[in-house]
């Protein structure tokens, strides 16, 4: 079959890349999606059970910092655009590790822009890099981040994201090429790894194991929806401005405390517990190094050009969260456990 565009989405295994890719599978029958990573402990082909038997749909096994394996990919699949979410995104990891985060959100960011660059001979492509609204840094008690917003990334992790990000913009100026930017907020949702700060809960809540919250809990979040999320990487891909940046949020903010507060209160109902009695479980710990305070989107410019904005409010989106996670208990204890590796051996590496 000759498809329309020949999609690469990198990461597409992972939490935000699976709602990504089920989207695009079954939005657009005319384009053949072709899902690439490297399958680490975030990456899991379980959370895309419901779209690997599509005609359009193709999954590879890839570093990104592995040229070879990229050429392959573009070469084999006549890649005509790539969505790149691909990286190591975890703070406290990036403390403990950081040259990991080097490689994957760095150098692996440079290969694909470099190999695209060498296969794209027409300006009919996209190159969308998708980023956070960590590099911007921490907000005080006012302000929003906007596009036009100074870099100020206090962790390796925002510090890698950072640095991926210039480059893209660099391919643009430098080289011609095609790029769209997206950052955006804390995404929640289901199917996210239980070392986040809401499935975490949302588990420890369950099994009325302590609930972690660092220093005070009184940091401040911008949360975002993943399926919104998706929808908005989806308008930007086919709608935004080639050499822009789009910042995207949830246009909500709430400190780590009263979400976990809340987390608790619906937690009680839902399970028929005595409301009140999830929130005993809260324990503060002490505070991440460089913790930043406040994080607050300005998602001003994708709502007027593009006009995206979230579907659901918080509250609306935390409730089916949680709901998904309380009907999927199994899908949480084979990724506690590791289990959930064994998809890949039997589906694929077996074959």
């Amino acid at each position: 079959m000759s498809y329309k565009k020949s999609i690469l989405i990198t990461g597409g295994a992972g939490f935000i890349g699976s709602h990504l890719v089920r989207l695009m599978v079954n939005k657009y029958p005319d384009y053949r999606i072709v899902n690439l990573d490297k399958l680490t402990y975030a990456g899991n082909l379980e959370n895309l059970t419901d779209v690997e038997g599509e005609s359009n749909y193709a999954f590879v096994k890839a570093d990104i910092c592995d040229r070879n394996a990229i050429e392959e990919v573009f070469t084999n699949y006549d890649i005509t655009d790539v969505i790149h979410l691909a990286a190591e995104s975890h703070v406290d990891r990036s403390i403990e590790g950081p040259m990991e985060f080097v490689m994957t959100n760095v150098v692996g960011t440079v290969n694909l822009l470099q190999i695209a660059k060498e296969h794209w001979t027409s300006k009919e492509h996209v190159f969308h890099h998708v980023s956070t609204d960590e590099v911007y840094g921490s907000l005080g008690a006012e302000g929003l981040f906007e596009e036009t917003t100074a870099y100020d990334p206090r962790s390796p992790y925002s510090s890698s994201k950072a640095s991926s990000d210039h480059f893209v913009m660099a391919f643009y100026h430098t080289y011609g090429l095609p790029i769209k930017m997206s950052n955006c907020s804390n995404n929640y949702g289901s199917h996210q790894f239980p070392e986040k700060l809401i499935p975490l809960m949302i588990n420890n809540i369950v099994h009325k194991k302590p609930l972690p919250i660092y220093g005070k809990g009184d940091n401040i979040r911008d949360w975002l929806w993943v399926v919104d999320h998706a929808s908005a990487i989806d308008r930007i891909f086919h709608e935004g401005r080639i050499g822009e940046s789009y910042n995207v949020g949830g246009l909500n903010e709430w400190t780590n405390i009263e979400l976990v507060k809340f987390l608790c209160k619906s937690m009680d109902e839902k399970l028929g517990r005595e409301i009140g009695e999830s929130e005993k479980l809260i324990t503060f710990v002490k505070d991440r190094a460089g913790h930043d305070m406040r994080y607050a989107i300005d998602a001003t410019k994708i709502e007027k050009e593009l006009k995206w904005k979230p579907s659901v409010t918080f509250e609306e989106g935390l409730d089916k969260t949680v709901n998904w996670y309380l009907e999927n208990t199994e899908w949480i204890e084979a990724v506690t456990s590791g289990a959930y590796k064994d998809y890949y051996e039997g589906m694929y590496q077996n074959r």
